[in-house]
């Protein structure tokens, strides 16, 4: 019933449109609707009039199922900049919606539907479409613990008394990091944008440059015994073969990194290697922040 007023206010106010003054605005959901059980998703539209961005607008929005009676989801959006408004919803199930729009400028209302097929997540995050998924994170959280397991190892070997207890405390201290989700997906949108753009500068990783790699890790990880039962306990075949993939990209990352080097090399030919280093530091994390900026990224 509800949906059947809304059609006939929406044909009254077509009808009328010859007379009214109220504006025609196209509404474009600029990224994609997921929904994840419980959880609020990024919502977010621009608005727009004649190719031009609209701003200074109240908006809001009501979803409803187009098949089922799942009651209405109502959310308020926010003005982030010129023509684009967001806001977070949470959504029973996947399917089609109806998105039922209110917007309002300097006294006059404007009211729009438009439908959308909402669809599963497939992750915490995309990266161009490509997902982050859960496995992604406990496998970056596994490596994390697993490098804390080899820091603690080493400075019992190394230190005793008050000594170990302060180094030991301190990677205790260093767990709430590892749990920290944002973190571990900070780590993985730094690897994953530097490979994108080592492949964009035509660099690839071969089989046997990622087998060197993987070697050396071995040999790092067989010299710590708290290493090697960890990752047994995770199992060996599939800890390597994640690894392997994780190293494909690393390789791929190093070749960007050795550019930036030859290049400040061949710019400062007397620079002392130490200051070389430092200055190839910067330049790559600058043009890591320059590439996150380029892609697409959504966290949900």
């Amino acid at each position: 019933m509800k949906k059947l007023m809304r059609l006939t206010v929406l044909l009254l106010l077509a009808a009328l449109a010859g007379c009214s003054a109220n504006p025609e605005y196209n509404i474009e959901v600029t990224k994609p609707i997921y929904q994840l059980a419980d959880k609020e998703m990024p919502f977010e539209i621009k608005v727009s009039e004649k190719d031009e961005a609209v701003t200074g607008l109240n908006v809001s929005a009501e979803f409803s199922m187009t098949n089922m009676d799942h009651g209405t989801t109502e959310v308020e959006l926010t003005e982030e900049e010129d023509g684009i408004y967001s806001g977070k919803v949470e959504l029973p199930m996947t399917g089609k919606y109806e998105i039922f729009f209110i917007l309002e400028k300097d006294g006059k209302k404007a009211e729009k539907v438009i439908n959308y097929e909402v669809k599963q997540s497939e992750g915490v995050a995309s990266i161009n479409g490509e997902w982050i998924t859960n496995e992604d994170i406990e496998f970056y959280k596994f490596i994390n613990y697993l490098q804390l397991a080899i820091n603690r190892e080493t400075d019992q070997k190394r230190y005793t008394g008050d000594q170990l207890k302060e180094a030991l405390a301190y990677w205790d201290s260093q767990e709430k990091l590892v749990e920290d989700q944002n973190q571990l997906l900070t780590q993985i949108i730094r690897l994953r944008a530097m490979a994108m753009l080592a492949e964009e500068k035509g660099h690839t990783a071969t089989d046997a440059e990622v087998e060197t790699e993987i070697n050396k890790v071995r040999d790092q990880y067989s010299q710590f015994e708290s290493a090697k039962a960890m990752i047994n306990e995770y199992g060996e075949d599939k800890f390597w073969g994640i690894e392997k993939q994780q190293y494909q990209l690393i390789v791929l990352s190093q070749k960007v990194q050795k550019d930036i080097i030859e290049k400040v090399k061949k710019e400062n030919p007397e620079m002392a290697q130490q200051e070389i280093n430092f200055q190839a530091q910067k330049q790559y994390e600058e043009l890591l922040v320059s590439q996150v900026n380029s892609m697409e990224i959504v966290i949900l």
